[in-house]
């Protein structure tokens, strides 16, 4: 099975309501809500992971800042394969139907055959063979 992958920047501030006071408790409600808003469209939460991310710090300067990330999966559908748009139809060429080989048959005949003089044919009795 095969997936797909979304890389989504985590919350960086907690989020107020009614029965959350401390800030660990804000923070969690809102990576709470950010992880079940992704599974509402089918994603899978994996991991979080801090990555660095080089930015401009001036004009000429760079700095680090190290961002925090959630990885969610989903599996993809079955057919990998783009969808098309259909193409048209050609026009459908007559079918034709070759005509039946002809076999020439040779008619063999006992005429045609030479009779040796101990050959007897099989469907009549020889006078020579006792019965028993």
């Amino acid at each position: 099975m095969t997936y797909e992958y979304k890389v989504a920047p985590a919350p960086m501030r907690g989020v107020k309501a009614p029965g959350v006071k401390t800030n660990e408790d804000r923070f969690a409600l809102a990576l709470e809500t950010a992880i079940n808003e992704a599974a509402s469209e089918g994603w899978e939460y994996i991991r979080a992971d801090t990555l660095p991310c080089e930015q401009r710090d001036g004009l000429i300067s760079k700095t680090t800042v190290y961002q925090n990330m959630l990885v969610f999966r989903r599996a993809k559908p079955a057919s990998g394969a783009p969808k098309m748009k259909p193409q048209r139809q050609a026009p459908a060429a007559p079918s034709v139907t070759p005509p039946a080989p002809t076999v020439q048959k040779k008619l063999v005949t006992d005429a045609d055959k030479p009779i040796q003089a101990d050959d007897t044919p099989k469907d009549r009795p020889s006078s020579d063979v006792a019965s028993g």
